[in-house]
């Protein structure tokens, strides 16, 4: 009776954990969004918030590494169990540091639209990576929820798409600012933009294989399967 009520009190305590994580997603999700509306229309007192909202996002975080720590000090979790708590942790962090790469967005935007440097069609340069990168950030907090390794293994091979349209990108800037030097401003801040939705996406990478580690129990960072996938996807395009 004592393990079965000391194993629900871990699971009810993990539950809560992972709720907030959940709500800490939707807060970054929510500063990406609109630091790319920044961007696309200059909203000063938008772009101002986004980067007042990082301050709550790094507040959550400390509090979740907190909780972790003394879930691990308390139930003195199994192997298994461990390592769900040490991936959650993972997760927090990777979304804290998705939150600072929105408020880089933001910041850029409002720098960009209050020197009225706009000679470079920036947002459409950036459109199709931010809806590629905001849908898979979505999609990895929703295998985070469900625990979904299919959803998961789809989206490593998504952050090789990205990756290829960001040096796409790199390359179209690189030829507008040789063309035109009058775009040089612009395109560096449109770089900036488009170098912080990148590693939104690298992020959002992680958080999925965090999410194959929980349910395979193996890590598959840096490893030749997941370069595999990474390649496989890039052929495609």
């Amino acid at each position: 009776m004592m393990g079965e009520h000391s194993s629900k009190a871990y699971d009810h305590d993990l539950e809560a954990i992972r709720s907030k994580v959940l709500l800490m997603g939707g807060m970054v999700e929510t500063q990406f969004l609109d630091a790319m509306t920044c961007f696309r229309i200059g909203n000063v007192e938008r772009a101002e918030r986004v980067i007042r909202e990082d301050d709550a996002v790094n507040q959550l975080e400390v509090q979740l590494d907190d909780q972790c720590s003394h879930l691990i000090v308390r139930r003195q979790p199994a192997a298994n169990d461990l390592r769900t708590i040490m991936a959650t942790i993972k997760v927090i962090t990777d979304l804290e540091r998705i939150g600072d790469e929105a408020t880089k967005i933001a910041r850029t935007a409002k720098s960009l639209h209050s020197r009225g440097a706009v000679t470079v069609n920036h947002y459409e340069m950036v459109r199709n990576i931010a809806t590629a990168t905001s849908d898979m950030l979505h999609d990895a907090l929703d295998a985070f929820a469900r625990n979904d390794q299919t959803q998961a293994l789809a989206l490593i091979a998504q952050d090789a798409v990205i990756d290829h349209e960001f040096r796409t990108i790199m390359r179209n800037l690189i030829t507008f600012m040789m063309e035109d030097p009058r775009t040089i401003s612009a395109a560096l801040d449109t770089m900036w933009v488009a170098k912080a939705i990148e590693r939104i996406g690298d992020h959002a990478k992680n958080i999925a294989e965090y999410v194959i580690y929980v349910v395979e129990g193996v890590d598959i960072r840096h490893s030749r399967a997941a370069t595999l996938v990474a390649n496989e996807a890039t052929k495609e395009e």
